[in-house]
Order: C-alpha cells, then structure tokens, then sequence
C-alpha cells in the first residue's frame, strides 16, 4: 500500500512537472507569435521602412528648367546636360588618397572634403554628394581613372546662348537651380518642373548594387518671350555707346509695341553675363533692373502729361499765348528760372517745343492741383504697371494731402513725382495708341497656352492724343530733340527731359542730370514707343537731347527695319521745320531744382542707397582685375540670397534660418540690398536691406 502510494504521488509530481513544463512553452509560444504578429503585422511598415533604409538611398533626380525663347524662337536660357557626382565612403581604402585625388580633379578644397568624407565615414553614410553639375572637361577627367567607389548621375546645368543679352530679362539661378531674378524667378515655379527620383541598392557593407527609377523627372514649362533678340542686342549695343560717350553712370532702353504693350527690347547699363557668378569686383548696379525697380525724377518728360490734362480740362489750345516773361517766375519762397532767357508769350505748343520750365507752371496753374494728380495718376504714376519682372517699384506721387504751397509748380515741369522707364513706356503708348494705358507684357506663350492680356482702359480722349502727337512732333521737327531724334525715312516724335540728381548725402540738387527722350514713330501710324535714359550725365553735353536723342535715333532706326515698317518721308529729307521765333537751343530742357524743398526720391528708402552708389566716381571695368584660375559657371560656396520683394517677416525669417545676419531699413517690401544677390557671402558679413512701401 505505502508502495502503491509512492508511486502514484511519484507519478503525481511528474504530470506536475510536465503540465508546468508545456505551460511555459505554451507561454514562449504565444510571446513568439505575439512578437511575430507584432513584427510582420503591426509595425510591418516600420521595420520595412527600416529595412529599406539599411539598404537603399532615395536619390533625387532634379527635373531640367523649361526653356525660354525669344518671340522669333531663338533661345535665351537652356538646361543641357551635366553630370553630379557622388561617393560611397564605405568603400574608400584611404580617404588621404581620396580626397587627394578628388580635389584635384574637380578643384575642391581637400581639407573640407577629407573632413565630408571622415563624417559620412564614422556615420556608416554609403553616400555622399562631392560636385553637382559637372563641366564636360571634369566628368571626363574623372571618369578616365576608373574609381569603384564613384557614381555619375545625370543632371542638367542652366546655359544662356546670348551671354550678357537681355541678362536683365531673363534673370539667372542659384546653384541649386533655383531662379534668382528676372523672369527666371517670377516664373521659377512653372520653370522648374517636377523632380523625378530614384533608388540605390546597397549590401550590407553599403556597396552600391543596382538602381531602380521610381519617377522620371518632367522638364518645366516653355516660356517664351516678347522680346526680339535681335532688337534687344541693338538696344544693349548703342545704350552702352551712349553711355559711354557721356561718360555716365548708367542707363535704360526699352522698345515697346504701344498697342499690345508687349516689350520688344529692355536694355540696361551696366550689365551683366548670367552665365558666371558675381565676383567682388563686378559693378554693384549691374544686377540691377534699373528701368523697372529703380525711379528717377522724370523732369521735362512729364510736360506731356501737364499738357494732356490742361487739353482735357482747360481752354487751352495749342496756339494758346502762354506769357513765360523774361525768364524768372516769384513763387510763394522760390523763385523759378528759365534754364534758357526769356521766352516772353509763346503758344503752349512752343511751351513744350522749347520745354520752358515757366510755362508749364503756368499751364498747370490753370489745369489745377486736383486735376493734375488725377491725370498724373490715371496716366499710371506712382502705380505698378505690373510687368511681370521682380521688384517692380511704383515709383512716387505723393496724395494731394501732402502737396506743399509750390507742389504744383514743382510737378508741373516733373519734379517731386519720380517715375520708372516702364513706366514712361507705358505714358508714351498712351500718346501713340490713340489714349488707351496698355499693361507691359513680357511673356507671349507659356507652354503651348498664350499669356492672357489685360484689355487696355481709356485715359485720354482721341481728339487729345491726336493733339498731343502733333505737338511731339514740334519737338523733333522746331523744338529741343531737332538736331539728335529726327529719323531718316521717318517721321518721329517725341519729348526730351532734363532732370538734375539729387544726392541724398548733401540733400541737394547737384549738376548731374538724368537725360532722357521718350518717342514714337512712324507719327501718323506709330509702330514702335522708344524711351532711352541716361544715368548721371554732366555739363551741357549731358542734356536729354544730345545725351538720349541720338542713342533713340540708332535704336528706332534699327528695329523699324527689323519690322520692315515703310518709310513715310522720302530718305535723306526731313520733314522742313517751321519757323520759329523762340529759336531755342537744343540743350535748354532741365528742369532747373536748385532752389525748393527736399525731393521726393529722399521718401523712397530703397532708392537711397542707389543713389549714392550712382554718385560714386565711375570704374573702368578694364580696370578691375579678374579673378585668378578659371572661372566656374556656378557658384561653388554660398551666396547672398535675393531678398528683394519680400515682407520684413519673410526676410527675417530666411536670415535666420540660413544665419545671415542683416540690417534692415525702412518699411514695407524689400526694394534694394548690398551686396547684391548672387554675390559670394563671407562669413559674418552683414547684408544691407532697404524696405520701402
């Protein structure tokens, strides 16, 4: 019995023992499909994605920047294929070597790439980018030593054809690809396309095994433009001679279709080629969109719209006696001079034939505040013409609110108003097209969809504008642009503008001028609308006339050619002239500003700085010495952002994010900085940054 009960409490312990024994296993089993479940159903994606980051890289494959042509098909910026290189660190025996090699084949600085690879190497990184954008010579230097550890992906490089030719329009991009001015910025996001991408394989020791293509990269949208390449080459050419022969500063051209508003040709001095990056010795006012983002005083450009209005609102006719006196004019605290002798009583025609300051005073004393900062306004002062161009400035008219006691003097003869080139463009297609303000267009096609256009809107009355070009005409034919605007074949007209600089150091008027012509020509069917300006002339040499009068003969010659326009007046005779009492010289066109209140350009912040800048002594660039070794098309190491036409907020938050530091001047959007975008930034440098509404 005692037997028998051993043997069943023996037997006891062991089913004990067993039952413990399965129940642990049963418990390993169920964690093992807990975890499992866990692994391959829950965080199935998790440990995928980690897998898949193990043993691939997501390589971006930049998509190439649309096209941009000129109206005739020629092309203006190109994306061409390049080659980017890349690295596996994994695989490098010796990164001394390496980076030895490497730097002296592709001009890197081997002490910061020895310290790229040393990280991506202590960081298990199976990849790393060494140069984007490889010229034809490099990749083949490369790929001729046959390094194992060296990937090649294609990748495209931003060209533009005509070099330093509509530079200004066209704009340039960042390393990076990324539009920094011109139209390559306004339209940088349908230029820019979609990114394709793509994947490398890797083993375990993070060699490269195969690569699949996730997504093709799509080419951005085709633009093409307004302009005429030819025409604007002609332009860029005798702007920069009429430069030069006036020993100026700077200057603009613009050559516009008055009816459609569409710009043939926007030429500025001094330029620049997009193709290389800026250089420390480059002209700060290079980059610089003078005629769109840069006003100036227009002086006796705006008796046109003095004239205009005292048409629509006054008596005033063109044979209208105007007695202008012995040439002095007693205002309330100023008293104005006639930058010629006296004129003594003159028709309002011979007012503007021989641009006397003293009549138009008188003139616009008769048309009234209210109705003079209605035209000036409706004509489209002190508002963007809305070109699509970056940084666009409206310019100043000041509200009637803020005109003084000699306010209407002032702006009568274009003073305490400041305007673009554009703008003036745009003031004299009012004058060709029959009384209609056109809206600049810069962009024909975009894709195969054309760029829509805003209908013109009436601002002057037929019977007006048809006045106001025989009065023009005066100007060429008896007036103060006879001898320089007058075309052979042609008839032209026109109006010439003197307008002394004022520097904002002195705070006063100095005797440089701003000369400039604004014309149109054929007169009884106008074509073409040609404004030229020329920036700080001095003497008697650097009036409108002698100064912007010839380089518009030159380049409305030139494009009614292009256009193959018919002559209107047989070659080599122009039109006789009348006879004239006032028989005035050329050159007595300023807008005399010796004696006044401060200018309107010190209420634009922006301008400033620029206008300093144009009162520095003028460099011969054969002077500056070039940059030593050869010249990369992109710039390799950081470069100063573009800010212009960005919030204070926006800037602020950028420089910090990119730790810049910067000072900020004045209110509203970003209109100028220094050093110019694109310009190599030095560390700790501090960029200038003036807002203005």
């Amino acid at each position: 019995m005692e037997l028998w009960g051993r043997a069943l409490f023996g037997q006891s312990a062991a089913v004990n023992r067993l039952t413990v024994f399965a129940a642990v296993l049963l418990m390993c089993g169920v964690g093992i499909f807990a975890r499992l479940a866990s692994l391959q159903v829950a965080q199935h994606e998790k440990y995928a994605a980690l897998a898949r980051s193990q043993q691939e890289h997501k390589i971006d494959m930049p998509a190439p920047r649309g096209s941009i042509y000129d109206r005739n098909g020629q092309p203006l910026a190109l994306s061409v294929s390049a080659d980017s290189v890349s690295v596996n660190p994994m695989q490098i025996a010796d990164l001394r070597v390496a980076t030895e090699m490497l730097g002296n084949l592709l001009h890197l600085d081997q002490q910061v790439l020895y310290s790229r690879l040393q990280w991506a190497r202590d960081n298990h990184r199976g990849f790393l980018w060494i140069r984007r954008r490889l010229n034809a010579f490099e990749t083949d230097r490369l790929k001729a030593v046959h390094l194992d550890y060296v990937q090649f992906h294609p990748d495209s490089v931003r060209r533009y054809p005509s070099n330093k030719t509509a530079s200004h329009i066209i704009g340039a991009v960042y390393k990076g690809e990324e539009g920094a001015a011109g139209v390559e910025r306004s339209f940088d996001q349908s230029l820019r396309g979609h990114a394709g991408s793509e994947r490398l394989v890797m083993d375990v020791k993070r060699r490269g095994i195969e690569a699949h293509v996730d997504a093709q990269p799509q080419s951005g949208t085709e633009l093409i433009l307004t302009i005429d390449e030819r025409m604007q080459y002609v332009a860029e050419r005798e702007l920069e001679i009429g430069v030069k022969a006036k020993n100026a500063r700077s200057g603009t051209a613009i050559v516009m279709n008055p009816y459609t508003g569409e710009i043939l040709a926007l030429a500025n001095y001094p330029t620049y080629d997009p193709n290389k990056p800026p250089l420390p010795g480059d002209d700060p006012l290079s980059r610089f969109d003078l005629g769109v983002s840069v006003p100036f005083e227009p002086g006796s450009i705006f008796k046109v719209v003095t004239l205009s209005a005292a048409l629509e609102t006054t008596n005033l006719r063109p044979d209208s006696p105007i007695a202008t006196g012995g040439g002095t004019l007693v205002l309330p605290g100023r008293v104005i001079h006639e930058s010629h002798h006296g004129f003594g009583t003159i028709s309002m025609q011979q007012v503007l034939e021989v641009s006397s300051n003293i009549g138009a005073i008188l003139i616009g004393q008769q048309v009234g505040r209210q109705n003079m900062y209605e035209y000036a306004h409706r004509l489209g002062f002190g508002q963007k013409t809305g070109i699509p161009l970056p940084a666009e400035s409206a310019g100043v008219l000041r509200p009637l609110t803020r005109w003084g006691t000699t306010s209407l003097a002032s702006i009568s003869m274009g003073q305490e108003v400041s305007t673009t080139s554009v703008q003036l463009a745009r003031l004299c297609s009012v004058i060709a097209n029959g009384g209609m303000l056109v809206k600049p267009q810069l962009i024909l096609k975009r894709g195969n969809k054309l760029e829509p256009v805003e209908a013109p809107v009436r601002v002057l009355k037929p019977e007006t504008v048809m006045t106001m070009r025989m009065m023009m005409e005066g100007v060429v034919l008896r007036g103060t642009a006879k001898s320089t605007a007058r075309l052979d074949g042609y008839t032209s007209a026109g109006k010439t503008g003197t307008a002394q600089i004022f520097d904002s150091q002195t705070h006063h008027y100095t005797h440089n001028y701003n000369a400039s012509f604004m014309g149109f020509t054929p007169v009884t069917n106008p074509r073409l609308v040609v404004v030229v300006t020329i920036n700080r002339t001095a003497g008697d040499g650097g009036m409108g006339a002698s100064a912007a009068g010839p380089v518009f003969n030159k380049i409305a010659t030139e494009a009614l050619r292009m256009l193959d326009v018919p002559k209107d007046i047989p070659e080599n005779i122009a039109a006789a002239p009348k006879p004239s009492k006032t028989d005035i010289p050329a050159e007595a066109d300023v807008a005399i500003a010796d004696i006044g209140g401060s200018s309107v350009m010190e209420e634009d912040a922006s301008m400033k700085m620029l206008l300093a800048e144009q009162m520095k002594p003028i460099t011969d660039p054969d002077e500056i010495p070039a940059a030593p070794g050869p010249q990369p098309l992109i710039a390799s190491g950081p470069t100063v952002p573009d800010f212009r036409g960005k919030s204070m907020r926006d800037v602020v938050e950028q420089a910090s994010a990119d730790g810049i530091h910067v000072t900020l001047e004045g209110s509203g959007v970003a209109r100028a900085q220094l050093p110019p975008p694109g310009s190599p930034l030095r560390r700790g440098e501090r960029i200038r940054i003036v807002f203005a509404r």
